[in-house]
């Protein structure tokens, strides 16, 4: 069998993190936490998100940060922020979870199964 390994940046305090860490234990899958409040995501961590989702997608308009910043009248473009989220970290969407090369932003359990079955033996290969 694939030994598969999530690993998941967020925030202890986040539902949505904590989703996901309970996803992929319920299903024997080891997890590597990295809590976003004690470090930081690296530049090269966020770019893969971005690479894939676009940087703006990693922003979340939504959170309290954002608004206390008053990012919402800045108009910083998605590159700027993302960018200020280095420092910021509660500026971005979480969780971010990684498994191999493939990534996700926020609560995906569809996309998540979909890695946990494309590892299991007789899976369907990824795309």
């Amino acid at each position: 069998m694939t030994t598969i390994q999530a690993q998941i940046f967020g925030f202890t305090d986040c539902q949505d993190t904590r989703k996901a860490q309970r996803f992929f234990k319920e299903r024997g899958i080891a997890v590597h936490f990295v809590d976003l409040k004690e470090r930081p995501a690296a530049r090269g961590e966020l770019r893969r998100f971005a690479e894939k989702f676009g940087a703006g997608a990693l922003i979340d308009r939504e959170g309290a940060r954002y608004k206390t910043l008053g990012l919402r009248v800045a108009g910083d473009s998605p590159e700027r922020l993302l960018e200020r989220a280095l420092t910021e970290p509660r500026l971005l969407r979480t969780p971010l979870v990684r498994c191999g090369g493939r990534v996700a932003i926020g609560h995906a359990p569809g996309a998540w199964l979909e890695w946990v079955d494309t590892a299991k033996p007789g899976g369907s290969k990824p795309a």
